[in-house]
């Protein structure tokens, strides 16, 4: 039997008991959820650094070439082909690296100005790590590396090739050439450091994207076999009360059965015996319909196999002595006039006995190591007061007051007009208050 306080399995699959997001988790889940407009604006943001500047003054070569390739037109147009693919890096990542990919080399072949929106190649190599298939981000790194060599040797070798006199007389490197090469290994080995830490992020998001959608299945899966679970456990309890209220209607019918063979044999010699006699027998039926009209309010299940003694008050005393069997301190205390369990019929007594093996079975499931339970029953002039405590693990559980077994709880008891609290205490532990009204409410 479920434990009440366990109330986060009740929420099922809808987001209604989720806790509520900050400004911040709220500022997440929009940019989550619109992905395409979150890009957009980033890359409208990066072209107004990137790319508007050749519109209005545009960047010469540093090697002051005054062909066309360093025109700010040229400039302008490749900054924005360059830069438009990181819209769709997301939702269309394959398609955005490739289109990346195919302006870079056609702005390498045909000798176009290195550009600052060059630097936006890192952003897709980010992107291709961490969104395209696994193929495509191993592809678009050594791409990339490629990328930083054919930069090196079409631009920073001009100067080299351009020197008029690369060795001395006596045939050794000149210092000039020399500072030349190292500028070019540093520059290529910073290039070539910037693409790996890029990928090497996207790498990470992938795992962690992965993680993610791991998660959400098995929470999902969670909940699905939890929503089984919970119907699995209400149908199970309404068969449980069928087959335990099939004792009580079973005795009222062969109470009657006899009293009427009774009846019809004494009316022959005693008239006031046949008259006591149809007294009990319309007491009885009363009391079976009235047990049958509550049955039927909550029931949907009506199999029966099998008949068992049902548990009573008095079986409560066992009760807690078999608790006590398990390692777990229990102590029952009763105060009132136990007279008046007379005023419960057998179906009310079986829910005050049912309301204490749950809440102490739940001890025991969930309370922890060494818990103390204390059962009370107060025999009150209107009503019998059950209160089930234990010191255990409750204050630090979560509950809503909506679990499997609470709510088992208050369908056995809404069948008699009773009532539960449940919750943590406030000290630490558990507590559950039920409250069974007598049949007729007198003391």
């Amino acid at each position: 039997m479920s434990r009440p306080r366990t109330s986060s399995a009740e929420a099922g699959p809808t987001l209604a008991h989720r806790p509520r997001r900050g400004m911040v988790g709220r500022v997440l889940h929009w940019f989550a959820t619109h992905v395409q407009l979150v890009d957009t604006l980033l890359v409208a943001a990066l072209s107004m650094v990137l790319v508007l500047p050749f519109a209005l003054v545009g960047f010469g070569s540093p090697f002051d070439h005054t062909n066309w390739q360093n025109e700010p037109w040229t400039g302008f147009l490749f900054s924005v082909l360059v830069t438009a693919p990181l819209i769709w890096r997301r939702t269309h990542t394959l398609p955005a690296g490739i289109a990346m990919a195919a302006v870079c080399v056609l702005q390498v072949v045909l000798g176009v100005q290195v550009l600052p929106a060059d630097a936006l190649v890192l952003m897709m190599v980010y992107a291709l790590a961490a969104y395209a298939p696994r193929w495509a981000s191993i592809g678009g790194f050594w791409l990339a590396i490629a990328g930083a060599a054919a930069l090196v040797v079409r631009y920073r070798a001009m100067p080299l090739s351009s020197a008029s006199d690369p060795v001395d007389e006596s045939g050794e490197i000149t210092q000039p050439v020399l500072g030349m090469i190292l500028a070019m290994a540093l520059f290529f080995g910073f290039v070539a450091a910037s693409v790996t830490a890029a990928w090497l992020l996207g790498a990470i998001t992938r795992n962690r994207i992965a993680q993610q959608r791991d998660l959400r299945e098995h929470a999902e899966r969670l909940e699905i076999q939890q929503q089984q679970e919970r119907d699995l456990a209400a149908a199970d309890e309404r068969a449980r009360i069928a087959r335990e209220m099939h004792d009580v209607v079973a005795h009222s019918l062969s109470v009657i059965i006899t009293q009427a063979d009774g009846a019809r044999y004494a009316s022959r010699n005693d008239p006031e015996i046949a008259r006591r006699t149809l007294e009990t027998i319309a007491e009885t039926g009363r009391s079976s319909l009235h047990e049958m009209r509550r049955l039927l309010g909550v029931l949907h299940d009506d199999s029966s196999s099998g008949t068992r003694p049902m548990p009573t008050v008095a079986d409560i005393p066992d009760l807690v002595d078999t608790v006590q069997l398990s390692g777990t301190r229990a102590k029952l205390t009763v105060s009132g006039d136990e007279a008046r369990v007379s005023r419960l019929t057998a179906g009310a007594q079986l829910v005050a006995y049912r309301v204490v093996q749950e809440a102490l079975t739940n001890t025991l499931k969930h309370a922890g190591t060494n818990p103390h339970a204390t059962v009370a029953l107060r025999w009150g002039p209107r009503t019998l007061q059950l209160q089930i405590d234990d010191d255990g693990r409750g204050a630090l559980s979560s509950d809503d007051g909506e679990g499997n077994g609470l709510r088992g709880m208050r369908e056995r008891l809404a069948l008699y007009d009773g009532n539960v609290q449940a919750g943590p205490r406030a000290g630490g532990g558990f507590s559950v208050h039920a409250t069974l009204p007598y049949e007729n409410g007198a003391s």
